[in-house]
């Protein structure tokens, strides 16, 4: 497989770094702001989904599919994505998914609720929104140098947080305006994001570009160590997060006999930290070093895992076991990205970016479902908390041997 290398104007590509410009900074604010856009109208469907509900008559099971879907479609859609980018580049990729997203929010804000099939074409295509993650790892690689790559791809990662933004606005919207506005109001941000993305961003000088086909990237992108080494650790920082974040409000309420209302509020405290440290897990591992950070952070999930199967009193030990997880965990997320920049060979960044955020989103499906089993067979979440425990030691141990040899073996390179 060969690349070429694109010049696209003086700038701070190189290993040299950012010094002396202020460009690389813009770049991060405008994929930043793309990504959270992206996921602000990604999770559109999730608010409402209790009103879709009543409104269809939909079962459960028919409720928790309509979510889903955007999800699943989000998640695996980053493979190709990522692949793209790597091809086309941000500049190019960023306003695309934009645009492309617009179309499904209009369809579902105005024509498309009258049925649960609707809905679910809806919400397939609007799936698309979610791949965005795999467009912003390489492009913001691309613009620092490997010092700077951990923090820079952290404050990237934190426009996860647009999926917040849905959850605060989108019924208060919803009571003021109708149901309709407030994917009429998304379509209008992402065509005016897409726009200034389109006039804003470049691509950093030096950026290697491969032509070979899009299915021998992929496949060679798959036979890579590093590939499938991130996916891992992925699936269960990022899964986990995930997982908590979806499930955590039924724990609290079938565990702790909390209100729905109380529930969900520490939820957003668990979502909220979580998202503010993956900023700062990447910081720690352009200092100390990513596996240093990951295996620190698997550590301490293990130790909040092991303590919360013992169900002990929510204020203080069970609150403070949760929110020191939610640290953990989105510190994690911060030194996952921040090892693929390192270790992933520079022209593949994206298509393994892809990869591994489609295992992380996909990850998060398996331990509420688990959990939910559990639960249902013997009435207790101890045994769903012992083996998310072991999950994280596993992984902890994994990442200081395997993960480490090959840390090492990248700079001895």
């Amino acid at each position: 497989m060969t690349e070429t290398r694109r010049d696209t104007g003086p700038g701070p590509a190189g290993p040299g770094g950012a010094a002396g410009t202020g460009r690389p900074m813009v770049m991060l604010v405008m994929a930043t702001l793309g990504f959270a856009l992206n996921f602000w109208a990604w999770a559109l469907l999730s608010p409402l989904a209790p009103r879709i509900q009543e409104s269809l008559g939909l079962t459960s099971f028919e409720q928790s599919l309509l979510v889903a879907v955007p999800v699943i479609v989000g998640s695996l859609g980053r493979i190709p994505v990522g692949a793209l980018t790597d091809r086309f580049g941000g500049r190019v990729m960023f306003p695309a998914l934009s645009l492309i997203t617009i179309a499904p929010v209009l369809y579902i804000g105005l024509l498309g609720r009258s049925s649960l099939a609707s809905l679910l074409v809806g919400g397939f295509f609007l799936g698309v929104a979610g791949t965005v993650f795999a467009v912003g790892v390489p492009f913001v690689s691309a613009w620092f140098p490997p010092e700077r790559r951990g923090l820079a791809l952290g404050v990237f990662g934190a426009g996860m947080g647009g999926t917040a933004i849905t959850a605060l606005t989108t019924i208060p919207l919803v009571d003021a305006r109708g149901i309709a506005f407030p994917f009429e109001l998304m379509a209008v941000v992402l065509a005016g994001y897409a726009v200034a993305a389109w006039l804003v961003l470049r691509e950093a000088p030096g950026r290697t570009m491969p032509d070979a086909p899009l299915g021998r990237r992929l496949a060679a992108t798959l036979r890579l160590p590093v590939t499938w080494q991130m996916s891992a650790l992925y699936a269960v920082v990022f899964g986990g997060f995930v997982a908590f974040s979806v499930y955590l409000p039924t724990y609290l309420k079938e565990q702790y006999d909390l209100s729905q209302a109380d529930a969900s509020s520490r939820m957003a405290g668990f979502v909220v930290l979580a998202v503010a440290m993956r900023p700062f897990g990447g910081w720690l591992s352009d200092r100390l070093g990513g596996v240093r950070v990951m295996v620190a952070s698997l550590l301490v999930t293990m130790v909040c895992a092991a303590v919360q199967s013992t169900a002990p009193p929510l204020l203080p030990l069970g609150t403070i076991a949760f929110l020191t997880m939610a640290a953990a965990l989105g510190a994690g997320t911060g030194a996952t990205f921040a090892l693929v920049a390192r270790l992933a060979p520079a022209g593949k960044v994206g298509a393994v970016t892809g990869v591994v955020g489609a295992a992380g989103g996909l990850g998060g499906f398996v331990p509420p479902l688990v959990m939910g089993g559990i639960y249902g067979a013997f009435g207790s979440y101890a045994l769903g908390l012992v083996l998310l425990a072991l999950v994280a030691a596993a992984a902890a141990v994994f990442t200081a041997t395997a993960v480490r040899r090959a840390a090492s073996s990248r700079r001895d390179g």
